[in-house]
């Protein structure tokens, strides 16, 4: 975005003339001879400076003299200011500000409470000034206490440690608005410390941690412009809601987190499911008028509490060191940003940089006007001198007589630290862009303020990815990868609401150094990327499908070959590329756009009309005064961000910003529907096949089975790669081919299956012998107990004298109890005939050497009741081996006393071998 006329960032000081003293690196080259008037200026600038502050020469004493005032009242009491409390009415309820009560060593310090959520934020600063940069030295660290929730931290040291990537986004919340309001020229080294002290689940603390931080700074020395507040705004039901529960943001549309000023917005940031640009524009509009209320009562609080501002600290470089850089560089500097290629536009500026500086800093520099002034006065002041030089010879010289000749006096060189002269180099710099967009309406690579970059992209560029994009606009290029997996790739998240909450998309942004041509340091994500990242994320989520529909956990990794500019938002459209070419089934396209704006263009010659940029590249950015994030599809938003470099926009020119961002968003939609190769839109063959099934809630622990050992067996024996179960009965299948998913699909369904009395099971396998019967599986993983009066009419001493594992048997349920432990019966499924696999060994009275089967025997009369008939897993039934297709006779049987163990064995194993 182009950034406004502020060394770090910060806005022009307009408050009351505090002093101002300029800069003590600057030296002055003075001759042998001064004249009187340039004399008599000297002394009167000294006592100027003097006048103003004395200490102000010693940069190291500017913080003693502030705090050397102590109040007599502060002595006595031990030094601590007074507590303070204040209610502030916000939305639907009040926010509790105190101050005064904890932390009072502290620059600023203060607990914002809302509900019974705490907040609490200090200010410190260094007693030392650092070095003048192009940024203000501000650190901001935030951390949501585990203790605040009832928890401890996981983890072998139960304690919170590295910075979680929620609590670097709400870093990144506090320190973008509260910059932007620091006074140019304090070089404090300053730190803003919150913690989440209480949580109840109910209000969230990232928005209370905006407005306690911006009253912390408010109350503390740090000399800032005006207080900074914070509020989130949801979408529920139609009715936009100020500071919503996180139960009401669970169902919200919208989620808004807005900071600004009584007078302006400075940031906000969010995402949305589809909003028009409207709908989020009178989200924009209830949030201002929530932080103007809250900024109006923290601007009473700061005039019972707050402590004094270090003006007296502020530094700015020598006014007239603008002037002398615009002389030296002018012609070459408009040149240089006339360069259209980044590289070659960088290396002029750095080579012209780097002659200002040497000429500043080394030999000295004389203005044009000084050098004029001075040519036209000195030869006035020795007209009257027009005596010839007297020669001496021979070494005699009469002093009386040797007459010297003035000569003109050259005028004295100045010399300038080089900090200040690069400062001034890079706000001249910003200076002259800016002029040349208004006046000339041409940017540095030749477009118009609405004008969009050349756009190529292409897909499938790596073979084995699952999906792949090359995204290209302009200097700016984006790697984007997908990656598919199951539930064990999703991204687990440990935060004070739910320790096991899990993203099944994710999106990781890098940025390597090579992006830009230079060497860096490559490590862990710096808090830029995470930030980045999180922006493309929420952007491409509303489009994505429900877990329903595609049961995958999706990665997509975005790293950026190429960056001038706008790097978030070719990771956005890249990313909507490789999805598609991952098969994912999106809603619609999405793709990202990055404005920026000129807000005074009346000093660059303009009407004083805002000016705003489409597709800003990295020295707009850097020049301008905002960055507008906006992301979507062709009518509505997805999400957005925005970052302001001076003292705030106001709603006519966000809503300016906003429409222009569409015409932008739908130019790129159309370059990107052209990419070559387009997108497959259909799953690769390297990614893994998900099979989704659902089965009864409470089948789902016989899947499982005992310590999870039944699933194992599942996947070992069918060769997939998971199977994920979820409590309602859904059923993930995770495999390479549809083969394996086929057979999983076979085991589970016959695992599940409900059974119902009267059914029967043709060639079951024995799996195991037990001596009160035998245990049938009836289909897989379900087996059920043949007791031993139920294998045979016959009388069978023990179970393994006519059966053995492995035998295929056919059974007939006869029973289910209360526990669910099913009753088999093979007797109900045999004639009333002597059974040849079961020899009658029962030694009988003579009364019972009569007929034995005195009953019906016939097939039909012992079948019992009706059911199903289920084929076993494999093999021929077993009525099919046993059972005669004709009607069987009655046969009498004589009692026979004793069996042979030889005709017995022979037996058993002829039933096996058949088997």
């Amino acid at each position: 975005m182009l950034a406004g006329t502020s060394f770090h960032g910060g806005i022009p000081f307009t408050l009351p003339p505090p002093p101002v003293i300029q800069s003590s690196n600057c030296r002055v080259l003075l001759s042998s001879s001064l004249l009187l008037c340039r004399e008599d200026r000297r002394k009167k600038r000294l006592r100027c400076l003097v006048g103003r502050s004395v200490g102000s020469w010693k940069r190291f004493g500017i913080r003693a003299e502030a705090v050397s005032e102590v109040t007599e009242e502060a002595a006595v009491g031990g030094g601590g200011p007074r507590p303070y409390s204040v209610r502030i009415p916000v939305g639907d309820r009040h926010i509790l500000v105190e101050t005064g009560h904890i932390g009072r060593q502290s620059s600023g310090a203060v607990t914002v409470t809302d509900g019974e959520t705490i907040v609490y934020s200090t200010v410190c600063l260094s007693d030392v000034p650092s070095e003048p940069a192009d940024f203000f030295p501000l650190s901001v660290n935030y951390q949501e206490r585990f203790s605040a929730a009832g928890r401890t931290s996981g983890g072998f040291f139960k304690r919170e440690g590295r910075t979680r990537d929620h609590e670097v986004l709400v870093c990144r919340l506090i320190d973008r608005p509260l910059r932007p309001t620091i006074v140019l020229g304090f070089y404090h080294e300053t730190q803003i410390l919150s913690w989440v002290l209480s949580y109840d689940g109910l209000h969230a603390p990232d928005y209370l941690a905006v407005t306690a931080a911006g009253i912390a700074l408010a109350l503390s020395e740090v000399p800032n412009t005006q207080a900074v507040a914070g509020v989130r705004v949801g979408l529920v039901n139609g009715k936009f809601i100020v500071n919503p529960t996180t139960e009401e943001m669970e169902v919200s549309e919208l989620d808004l987190v807005l900071a600004g000023t009584k007078s302006a917005i400075l940031m906000i940031e969010g995402y949305c499911n589809f909003l028009p640009e409207e709908k989020l524009l009178q989200a924009v509009e209830i949030g201002q008028e929530s932080v103007r209320a809250i900024c109006s009562e923290i601007e009473a609080l700061v005039k019972k509490c707050g402590k004094q501002k270090m003006y007296d600290a502020v530094k700015l470089p020598p006014p007239e060191l603008y002037k002398h850089v615009e002389e030296i560089a002018g012609d070459e500097l408009v040149r240089a940003l006339q360069i259209k290629s980044k590289t070659p536009r960088r290396k002029a500026l750095t080579a012209l940089e780097d002659k200002v500086v040497t000429i500043l800093t080394e030999k000295g520099y004389v203005s044009k006007d000084v050098a004029s002034a001075v040519a036209e006065t000195v030869p006035v002041l020795f007209d009257d001198e027009d005596e010839d030089e007297e020669v001496v010879r021979d070494g005699e010289v009469d002093e009386g007589d040797v007459h010297i000749k003035p000569t003109m006096r050259k005028s004295t060189p100045l010399l300038f630290s080089e900090v200040d002269v690069k400062l001034v180099f890079k706000e001249v710099s910003s200076k002259f862009l800016r002029r040349r967009i208004v006046q000339g309406g041409k940017r540095s690579d030749g477009r118009n303020p609405e004008g969009i970059r050349p756009i190529s992209s292409r897909c499938a560029l790596l073979p084995r990815a699952h999906g792949s994009a090359l995204f290209t606009r302009g200097e700016t290029q984006a790697l984007a990868v997908v990656t598919l997996g199951d539930k064990k790739m999703a991204q687990r998240i440990n935060s004070l609401e739910d320790d096991d909450d899990e993203k099944r998309f994710y999106l990781q942004y890098s940025f390597p150094p090579s992006s830009v041509g230079e060497v860096g340091r490559i490590g862990g994500p710096s808090r830029r990327e995470i930030g980045h990242g999180t922006l493309a994320e929420r952007a491409l989520q509303p489009a994505l499908p429900s877990d329903g529909e595609f049961p995958y956990t999706i990665r997509v990794e975005s790293t950026i070959t190429e960056s001038n500019g706008s790097s978030s938002m070719a990771s956005v459209c890249g990313g909507c590329l490789a999805l598609q070419d991952a098969g994912v089934p999106l809603k619609c396209s999405i793709a990202g756009i990055a404005m920026g704006m000129v807000l005074d263009t009346e000093e660059f010659g303009g009407d004083g009309t805002p000016l705003i940029l489409s597709d800003i590249t990295g020295s707009e950015d850097a020049s301008g005064d905002m960055d507008f994030k906006v992301t979507g599809n062709e009518d509505s938003i997805t999400a957005f961000q925005l970052d302001i470099k001076v003292g705030g926009i106001t709603l006519p020119v966000m809503k300016q910003a906003l429409l222009q961002a569409r015409e932008g968003r739908r130019i790129i939609l159309e370059e990107m529907s052209k990419c070559s190769p387009p997108p497959a839109m259909k799953l690769s063959k390297y990614a893994p096949l998900i099979h989704v099934m659902k089965v009864s809630s409470d089948k789902v622990n016989l899947i499982i089975g005992t310590g999870g050992k039944k699933v194992k067996s599942i996947i070992e024996e069918t060769g997939v790669e998971a199977i994920d179960l979820q409590d309602d009965g859904t059923v993930k299948i995770i495999a390479k081919d549809i083969s394996c998913i086929e057979k999983t699909k076979s085991l589970i369904t016959s695992l599940t299956m409900v059974p119902t009395v009267g059914d029967v099971y043709r060639n079951c396998a024995i799996k195991s012998i037990a001596p009160y019967g035998v245990l049938v599986e009836i289909a897989a993983g379900r087996e059920g107990l043949c007791h031993i009066s139920e294998l045979s009419h016959n009388y069978l001493p023990k179970p393994e004298d006519a059966f053995k594992v492995g035998d295929r048997i056919d059974v007939k349920l006869t029973e289910i109890n209360a526990k669910g432990q099913i009753r088999l019966s093979r007797k109900a499924l045999l004639p009333s005939v002597p059974d040849p696999l079961v020899p009658n060994t029962k030694k009988q009275s003579s009364a019972s050497t009569k007929d034995t089967w005195s009953k019906d025997s016939s097939v039909e009369g012992n079948l019992g009741t009706p059911g199903k008939v289920v084929e076993g897993p494999e093999g021929t039934p077993e009525n099919e081996r046993h059972v005669n297709k004709d009607k069987p006779k009655k046969v009498k049987v004589k009692a026979v006393s004793s069996v042979s163990r030889k005709t017995q064995n022979s037996s058993v194993n002829g039933e096996a071998k058949v088997g």
